[in-house]
């Protein structure tokens, strides 16, 4: 039987959300809820609105219609001082880690608490290191982004988005272009974080493997009908869902195709 939630604390709630691009509807009215502490995951096919949806509740972009509610403040109605101090209380990873080439991993960690506190430089410094072990990488405080690999610049960004002691960790697309090992590191390094410091994480991924390993939570998004079209736990949707594209999707098989 699927894991019932319902009863968990919930930390942001997406209502009657629409999101275009011009007269380009991307997202057409959808809704859900994610609850606090959770690894909820935001999945689909190539173009069905994932990053869009992502982007949306991080503030980048206004949505069409409809209310993004963080911690009971609505960011799509509140003035941009008051938006700032709710975005504050979330990080985000970007797909390519958007470290700054010219800064190291430190300098790129305590660049969010120079630009958004006031503590002091040593305190700062502090901070970062404690960050970067936290992610594992003790000792490459001084090391430029070019010096790193695939996976290492993905935990700095990652540490990056910790600087600020946030509750809720936005991730897009956290495995892309990681060699299987390093990926199932990382998602065991999500899932210790989400444990050990109560981090809420919504994570933009289509990779199957991590997915099923994190995931405590999916909506599935469906580019042909911009809805969601499917939403629980990945195992019981693949094993239990009665919508064939779905199962399909989660089972990894192909379309079949039928000759007219």
């Amino acid at each position: 039987m699927e894991d019932k939630m319902e009863d968990r604390e919930v930390i942001i709630s997406v209502k009657n959300f629409t999101a275009a691009y011009g007269a380009n509807v991307i997202i057409d009215n959808i809704s859900f809820d994610v609850y606090k502490g959770e690894i909820f995951v935001i999945l689909g096919g190539s173009g069905c609105g994932k990053s869009t949806v992502l982007k949306h509740m991080i503030g980048l972009y206004p949505p069409a219609s409809g209310q993004i509610i963080i911690e009971g403040e609505d960011i799509t109605a509140v003035e941009d001082e008051k938006k700032i101090g709710i975005l504050k209380k979330i990080g985000v990873s970007y797909q390519s880690g958007a470290l700054f080439g010219s800064m190291t991993a430190l300098e790129n960690i305590m660049l969010p608490m120079e630009e958004f506190t006031n503590i002091t430089t040593d305190m700062r410094k502090l901070i970062a290191k404690m960050k970067l072990e936290i992610v594992g990488l003790k000792g490459s405080e001084n090391k430029l982004p070019s010096e790193l690999s695939g996976g290492m610049i993905k935990r700095v960004a990652l540490a990056r988005a910790m600087a600020l002691d946030p509750e809720i960790l936005f991730l897009d697309e956290p495995s892309a272009g990681l060699d299987p090992i390093t990926s199932a590191e990382l998602d065991q390094l999500i899932i210790n974080l989400a444990k050990n410091l109560h981090i809420t994480f919504v994570i933009v991924t289509h990779e199957l493997a991590s997915i099923y390993t994190i995931a405590d939570r999916v909506i599935m998004l469906d580019k042909k009908v911009k809805k969601i079209v499917a939403t629980g736990n990945p195992q019981y949707l693949r094993d239990n869902s009665k919508d064939p594209w779905v199962r399909q999707f989660f089972n990894r098989e192909a379309e079949v195709q039928t000759a007219n």
